[in-house]
């Protein structure tokens, strides 16, 4: 599973690959896919990054070619067998973190990180439901009255046992 997030951590684009593929070949597909994704009715970018961290996997030339070339300025830190590069904005590094959080709430959803589904088609669509959750979530909490909404303070009476009677009853 390869993703791109915004600041926030919030899912922009995703793509999945082969267990075999090497994260840094799916990197230029994915800009591609979220490139038309992000792209308006009137074809402007809605959004586009500024920077993207990666880790060292993805230190490569073309990899910085193929950023530098669609405005974006590569974050990747220098391999250790490599000399050291002069521009690393090493504070937008630490920044890295938000999509390893992200990674890290998809894997609380145990059935993305499981894989029950033998398609990867069916796998996407748990990963997008479950970004859609999250989405809903963040739009709850901003838009509903100014305050959060809790849909768990909202039992229906169906499910209460009754008074007096056990369940077991």
């Amino acid at each position: 599973m390869h993703l791109l997030c915004d600041e926030r951590g919030n899912p922009l684009e995703m793509a999945v690959s082969g267990g075999q593929t090497h994260e840094s070949q799916v990197l230029i597909g994915l800009l591609e896919q979220a490139e038309r994704s992000l792209t308006d009715d009137c074809g402007e970018l809605a959004a586009w990054p500024v920077q993207l961290a990666g880790d060292k996997a993805y230190r490569a030339d073309w990899i910085d070619e193929a950023l530098v070339q669609r405005e974006i300025e590569p974050v990747v830190p220098g391999k250790k067998n490599e000399r050291p590069r002069e521009q690393f904005d090493a504070q937008a590094y630490r920044r890295r973190n938000i999509i390893e959080r992200l990674v890290g709430w998809l894997k609380e959803c145990r059935r993305i990180v499981t894989r029950f589904e033998k398609l990867a088609s069916s796998w996407i669509a748990m990963i997008t439901l479950a970004c859609i959750r999250r989405y809903l979530k963040l739009l709850t909490k901003k838009y509903v009255f100014g305050q959060s909404l809790d849909f768990r303070t909202y039992k229906s009476d169906a499910h209460t046992p009754k008074k007096g009677k056990s369940r077991a009853q």
